[in-house]
């Protein structure tokens, strides 16, 4: 008849004993928060006492034990309140069990293990074997007095909350009288780990694991990794896991966030299941998880609840290890002991009960089973050896003398039960493992279906392939989402039907219809509503089109998008499409007839110097002539001379200078010396201004004051900007703010873009500056193929481009971080300028002949190299005013001459007169 008897002890320990008339007693002792191990203990006893063929009618009798988890010392008195005194017990402050002293501790008063006060007890009542499902500390404890006592001790090892297991390092015994079994597999995490690593080719990753976690059991798994030169970094995670990540973007610069959360792109997590939910579910929250992400989470107990969580909630691919027991699915072999069914309510497929187990009370049910194997096999051999009652509290206590053949016979055996294969090596450990690993990959809806990728087990390895499967060339059936913004010539809109959908053109369009047609992809296509390319904000956030991606709104941004280290950090970028450079679009200076630009080869004080020494020459000529002539005179030599007045040799000396000639008057060798050295004079001044004029008349100078970004800091009266809170502001920005910029070119460019806060010289938008800039009086700095494509379509050709081909950056499609497409789009890109297919583009919309022609500045449709009528406009002028001068002198002459004959007529006639009355 069974007694039944419950013991309590407040906050100490718990004890359940049941006793049958039976020579099998067996003893039990778990944690107070295990109570499913406690629940399966005794499911695992009954199944056993209700099938009489296993045992013979024999009836397994139990006393279980509670203690507190993880902590062996209890009060000493406490404990022996449960053990049966004896007069001969000696003082508790002088105790020292022989399990202690095996172990080589001394138990000293008021605290002994409370593990072994728990397990004394049980051995006083009489056990054939021990079963424990604890954690390492007190299994330690309980596996010194089991070697001791010579008690078979199978034990069951618990995970801590959750976190995966590590091994837990057993005292050897001093005697080499080992008694304890682990039931549950040594831990092969890191065997597992270290095979996907390697066949992932993982080079660079970082190792996630919670507080609960032992970091020692990674030991082995590092030293490993070191020696195959894997960059391994290892990241402790508390509780509060948002706080972990707050503290990130608040310790971290922009640089090292950005570092980080490409390490973050291949991570282990050792977790448990709610602490892997919450830490990834944060990672996205935070924008640190991407697409193009591999997360291996790796915990021994999972169910398949907590696997569909995990990756439903991933942004990239995850990677679940976890083990298995392939007999659960075969009826016909699990639960079985000795060709007898033993279990009834945990090998009933429809219950679901299976499916509430821990792996702990899976190996807690099988370690019953492989007991009464052993049991059975004692019976049959008639070699029995009975219960003895053992005090270890007492030195003198011998050990068990049945103890040695009971662990022999529980070695031997070997069960299939809910575990598959159960069986003890020599060193006590069970061999049998196997290991499921199960994830998705890029082809499969990106995360939302799971599959079994491989299997690794003890004796085979890993069975299965785990390399990652890439995006194939076909995404047929994909459509993605293309945030834009409208600007010339990459995005513009080429029909707006009322009530269809807006289409639309461009390069950037052209680019991304390439891309459609190649890979198979659809897309639809919206613009941004704030109508901005992306711009960090006060706060941290990101508005216009990086924001659509940031927000997961669109899976593209498509349009004159420009690759920046900042934009760079928050998303990613396929290879750029096209260059990209600053230019500037100023309004062409209107061309400044002047009618005297015959006078433009010499300068003024040229002109001056050349009016005042056709007199002084002129001078010296008469002063030598008249010299000339008086010396003549006295020499009775004279001769009439055409310089013999000022104004006659001074215009011999103009005629000379205009290569007119003249009569000599170099009859002298004074005269002949001051002639050579004037017509000399004349002859380079003439050439000079000859082969300055030609080139003044022939070549149609439109001088543009500003050709480099330094005329344009230099000069004052033009005012220029760009658009605000643009790459274009942001990169004059950097560069005008950088101290260690030695031209000071960039600071003054960025102090008068910056004027008041970019109020008073920046736009809004594209649109307005190239409004601006055609309007005149403003230079507006912005990329080089907006503005290009501005000017060559520019219906009167009145503005112009001046930058330079150089370019460290570039236009690219725009991603959200971690996405799957950018590697197949950069691809795609690279064979497209390979091909040529790019330039073909570019001519397209950027043509070598459009409306207006940029090199040369001037219209397009020439008229050849013809002089214009404006260019000899001052020689007519001049020719005009000459004679316009000669017929005044001419009539000054006529009346001059005119009033002086009819004052001189009088005088004849009073002459003739007189003359003929004396006549």
């Amino acid at each position: 008849m069974e007694v039944l008897m419950l013991c309590f002890l407040p906050w100490i320990f718990q004890c359940i004993s049941v006793r049958a008339d039976s020579i099998i007693h067996i003893g039990a002792i778990f944690e107070e928060n295990a109570a499913k191990d406690n629940e399966i203990f005794q499911l695992a006893v009954s199944d056993l006492n209700l099938n009489d063929d296993i045992l013979q009618s024999e009836k397994i009798g139990h006393t279980i034990k509670i203690i507190e988890p993880n902590n062996p010392f209890q009060a000493v008195q406490e404990g022996i309140e449960n053990i049966e005194h004896d007069k001969s017990l000696e003082d508790p402050s002088l105790l020292h069990t022989r399990a202690a002293r095996s172990a080589g501790k001394a138990l000293s008063a008021p605290k002994v293990e409370g593990g072994l006060v728990q397990a004394c007890d049980l051995m006083t009542q009489g056990i054939l074997a021990l079963v424990t499902s604890t954690g390492c500390a007190s299994a330690n404890a309980l596996q010194s007095l089991t070697d001791a006592m010579h008690i078979p001790h199978i034990y069951v090892q618990r995970n801590t909350a959750g976190s995966p297991r590590t091994a837990c390092q057993l005292n050897p015994s001093p005697d080499g009288e080992e008694y304890t079994l682990a039931a549950r597999p040594s831990v092969r995490l890191n065997d597992v780990m270290l095979k996907l690593v390697t066949e992932l080719r993982w080079q660079k990753f970082i190792v996630f694991y919670d507080s609960d976690y032992d970091i020692r059991g990674l030991q082995g798994f590092l030293d490993q990794a070191s020696r195959l030169g894997l960059d391994v970094s290892l990241q402790k995670v508390d509780r509060n896991i948002s706080k972990v990540f707050a503290s990130l973007f608040t310790s971290m610069k922009t640089e090292e966030l950005n570092r980080y959360r490409d390490t973050l792109r291949r991570a282990i997590l050792l977790l448990s299941p709610r602490g892997a939910q919450n830490f990834i579910n944060e990672a996205v929250e935070t924008n640190l998880a991407s697409k193009d992400s591999h997360w291996v989470y790796v915990n021994e107990e999972i169910n398949d609840a907590e696997i569909v969580e995990l990756v439903h909630s991933a942004l990239g691919r995850i990677t679940v290890i976890r083990q298995i027991f392939p007999s659960l699915k075969e009826n016909n072999i699990r639960c079985m002991s000795n060709s007898h069914r033993v279990a009834s309510l945990p090998c009933d497929p429809q219950e679901g009960y299976l499916q509430m187990l821990q792996v702990s009370n899976l190996y807690l049910y099988d370690s019953v089973l492989m007991l009464a194997n052993a049991f059975h096999r004692k019976l049959e051999d008639r070699k029995w050896h009975s219960m003895a009652s053992l005090n270890c509290m007492r030195k003198s206590t011998k050990p068990w003398n049945g103890g040695r053949s009971m662990l022999e016979t529980i070695k031997k055996g070997r069960i299939t039960g809910l575990t598959g294969i159960m069986e003890f090596r020599e060193d006590g450990s069970n061999p049998h493992v196997q290991f499921e690993i199960l994830g998705t990959s890029y082809s499969e809806t990106f995360g939302k279906d799971v599959r079994r990728l491989a299997t690794w087990d003890s004796l085979r390895g890993l069975n299965g392939s785990l390399q990652e499967k890439r995006l194939d060339n076909d995404l047929q059936g994909l459509t993605l989402k293309v945030v834009t913004i409208l600007e010339e010539p990459f995005v513009m809109v080429a029909e707006n039907i009322l009530g269809q959908p807006k289409k639309y053109k461009g390069f950037s369009i052209d680019v991304l219809d390439a891309l459609a047609q190649n890979l198979g992809f659809k897309y639809e296509i919206y613009q941004v509503p704030d109508g901005k390319y992306g711009h960090r904000l006060p706060n941290g956030s990101w508005n216009g089109m990086i924001g659509e991606l940031i927000n997961k709104r669109a899976d593209i941004a498509l349009s004159a998008i420009t690759i920046t280290p900042d934009r760079e950090s928050v998303v990613d970028f396929s290879k750029r499409y096209l260059d990209y450079s600053v230019g500037i679009l100023i309004k062409k200076p209107e061309e400044r007839i002047n009618i005297f630009s015959l006078f433009a080869p010499f300068d003024f004080a040229v002109w001056a110097c050349i009016a005042a020494v056709i007199p002084v020459v002129g001078v010296l000529i008469f002063v030598l002539n008249r010299i000339q002539a008086v010396r003549a005179q006295s020499a009775s030599q004279a001769s009439p001379s055409t310089s013999s007045t000022l104004h006659s040799a001074i215009w011999i000396v103009y005629g000379a200078f205009v290569q007119q000639g003249g009569e000599s008057v170099a009859n002298s060798v004074a005269m002949r010396i001051v002639m050579g050295s004037w017509w000399l004079f004349t002859l380079i001044v003439c050439s000079s201004y000859t082969a300055n004029l030609a080139a003044f008349l022939t070549v149609s100078r439109m001088d543009n004051p500003i050709r480099t970004f330094q005329d344009l800091s230099k000069q004052m009266d033009l005012s220029y900007g760009t658009v605000k809170d643009s790459a274009v502001y942001e990169y004059f920005k950097a560069k005008g703010t950088n101290t260690l910029e030695q031209d000071t070119t960039f600071a003054e460019l960025w102090r008068t873009i910056s004027k008041n806060n970019g109020a008073d010289n920046c736009v809004s938008n594209p649109s307005e500056g190239i409004r601006k800039a055609k309007r005149g009086n403003y230079a507006f700095l912005w990329d080089v193929t907006v503005v290009e494509y501005a000017a060559l379509t520019d219906d009167e050709c009145s503005v112009t481009v001046i930058g330079n081909s150089i370019s460290s950056k570039g236009y690219g499609i725009a991603l959200q971080h971690g996405s799957p497409y950018r590697d197949i789009f950069s691809q795609r890109i690279l064979e497209f300028q390979e091909t040529g297919y790019l330039d073909v583009l570019k001519q397209k919309w950027w043509p070598r002949m459009g409306r207006c022609d940029l090199n040369s500045h001037t219209s397009a449709q020439t008229d050849g190299k013809a002089l214009k009528l404006h260019s000899f406009a001052g020689v007519f002028c001049i020719l005009a005013i000459g004679l316009l001068l000669a017929c005044l002198v001419a009539a000054l002459e006529l009346w001059w001459n005119s009033n002086r004959c009819r004052q001189d007529s009088p005088k004849e006639v009073h002459n003739y007169y007189s003359y003929y009355i004396k006549g």
